[in-house]
This record gives structure tokens, C-alpha cells and sequence, in this order.
């Protein structure tokens, strides 16, 4: 599928995707320096920064670890990663303050992450399925933060190195228009 966005915008947001196909070897030199550091540049409220990437590369005791929170949908395809990450949050500011925000810059920080690793022509692919509390013990996360999402990264395969039912959907996919989600003065109804 060619995507074509319904406004100009700059290209690498429409062929940036989140296949699944991995080859099984490692980050080239500096990849993890460098989707760190464009996470590090992310935009946040009140310039908090609230988040927190735990990593693990392939090959380490602590992969097997992260791989074992994944539910089994997710674990059919990311045995190739190169490395997967437990992404978290700071829920409160350096002041003490509740950060409201904080879900929504951890976000940003994972755009930026997603956004290099396919400028490097690397594969990112952010999920939700694993167990959020084992995974909380696994990171020795603080008290004060919470678990946002897991996230696979590696360098692309064929979509054939996958197994079925995900390699014929190993393919960019669509998506909903402006007017689903974007609205004037209210929402509609």
C-alpha cells in the first residue's frame, strides 16, 4: 500500500510504519545512541521530561526477561528484535506537582524514538501487549511512575522471515481521516 496523506506534510510521517519482521542481528553502531537522543528532544509541558526508557539488546539475559512479559501474539514475531524497551512515565513534576502531562510527553519522546529509528532505516514497532505489573518489577520502577508501553526495535526483514497470520499483514497500513478526530468548537452530537 502507497500512503498518501490528504494535506502536504513531509514524507518519512507517511513511510514510517510499524512492521513486525525483524532479522535477528544487532543495532548497526550508534542506532541506540541515537533513538535515545531524539527521544531525549522530544517536547514536554513545563520542560519535565518525564520519561524512561529500559532497554534490553538481543542476546542479554535481560532480553529473555522483557521477552517473556510479551503476551504470545507479540512474542511470535519479536524473538528477532534487536532490542526491546519498557517505556515510563514520571507522574509527578521535579517540583512535587502532579504532572498531567506526563503520558502525553512520554508519547512525544516515543514519536521522536519512532521517527529516527526510521530515519536509520530501522524498524520501531510500539505495543500494549504484555503484563504491565511484572514488568513494573522487572524495571525496578519507582513508585512515582507508571509503565506506558513496550517497544521492539531492530533492523527489517522480508515479510516473509514472519509466520502467518502476520506476515500477510506485514504491510503499511491506513488511516482514518482528519474529520474522525478533528473537530471545531466542540464535539459533534
Amino acid at each position: 500500500m502507497i500512503r498518501q496523506p490528504a494535506a502536504p506534510i513531509a514524507p518519512f510521517f507517511t513511510s514510517r510504519w510499524s512492521g513486525r519482521s525483524f532479522t535477528g542481528g544487532p543495532l548497526p553502531e550508534g542506532a541506540l545512541a541515537s533513538v535515545l537522543e531524539a527521544a531525549r528532544w522530544a517536547p514536554s509541558s513545563g520542560n519535565n521530561q518525564p520519561w524512561n526508557f529500559v532497554h534490553a539488546l538481543a542476546g542479554t539475559p535481560a532480553f529473555a526477561t522483557f521477552f517473556d512479559l510479551l503476551v504470545p501474539g507479540n512474542r511470535a514475531w519479536c524473538d528477532k528484535a534487536s532490542a526491546l524497551f519498557v517505556v515510563a512515565s514520571r507522574t509527578v513534576q521535579k517540583s512535587g506537582k502532579p504532572a498531567r502531562t506526563h503520558a502525553f510527553d512520554t508519547g512525544s519522546a516515543w514519536m521522536s524514538f519512532a521517527l529516527q529509528a526510521h530515519l536509520l532505516g530501522l524498524m520501531a514497532h510500539g505495543m500494549e501487549g504484555f503484563d504491565y505489573d511484572r514488568a513494573a518489577e522487572v524495571v525496578h520502577l519507582p513508585p512515582d511512575h507508571e509503565i506506558r508501553c513496550m517497544i521492539a526495535l531492530g533492523v527489517q526483514a522480508e515479510r516473509d522471515a514472519l509466520p502467518e497470520p502476520y506476515r500477510s499483514r506485514e504491510e503499511p497500513n491506513d488511516r482514518q481521516p482528519v474529520s474522525a478526530f478533528s473537530f471545531e468548537g466542540r464535539f459533534p452530537g
